[in-house]
This record gives C-alpha cells, structure tokens and sequence, in this order.
C-alpha cells in the first residue's frame, strides 16, 4: 500500500515531493525481498525518494545491501522529530 500510494503520488503529482522512509523490519525485508526492491525500483523511477533509518539498518546489519540500492541511509531521530514538531504531511503505518 505505501509504495503503490507514494509511486501514484509521484506519478499524478499529488504532492511536490514524495519520500518513503525505510525503519525497522522493513529495512530487512527490503534487503532481503526481490520482489519489494523491484516495487522500489519501479517508484524510484516514477520520482518517489528513498531514505532508510541509519540506527536500524546498522542494527539489522543491512547498510550496506540498502546502499547498494540506491537507498539513502541516515539517522532520522532529528529529521522525524522536525517533521512533527513542523505539522508536516506525514502518513505512517
């Protein structure tokens, strides 16, 4: 559902900017899964942005493979923080 929405996003310019930011397990699965790195490939291509949460790709041992991709890799502790502190747009599942 996040990258079908942020590649239509992105597509249809529904929002000037779209960024899909990458915690958790999901770094893992991104790592590990053919099938979701081609669904990024595809939305990267439409303009969708990718970053990846620094402190858990290092913890899941997935940084480099997440860079590999293409795939920013930063600390989003203050970057998350200013977003909420800004009421930026934000959708999270």
């Amino acid at each position: 559902m996040v990258l079908m929405y942020a590649q239509n996003s992105a597509l249809h310019l529904w929002w000037k900017e779209v960024t899909v930011i990458i915690w958790g397990a999901t770094a893992k699965l991104v790592a590990e899964n053919e099938l979701i790195r081609e669904k990024i490939r595809l939305a990267s291509h439409a303009g969708v942005k990718f970053s990846a949460c620094k402190a858990c790709a290092d913890q899941l041992g997935v940084t480099d493979r997440l860079l590999e991709l293409g795939i920013e890799v930063i600390y989003w502790g203050d970057g998350l923080t200013q977003i909420l502190k800004e009421n930026q747009k934000l959708i999270t599942i």
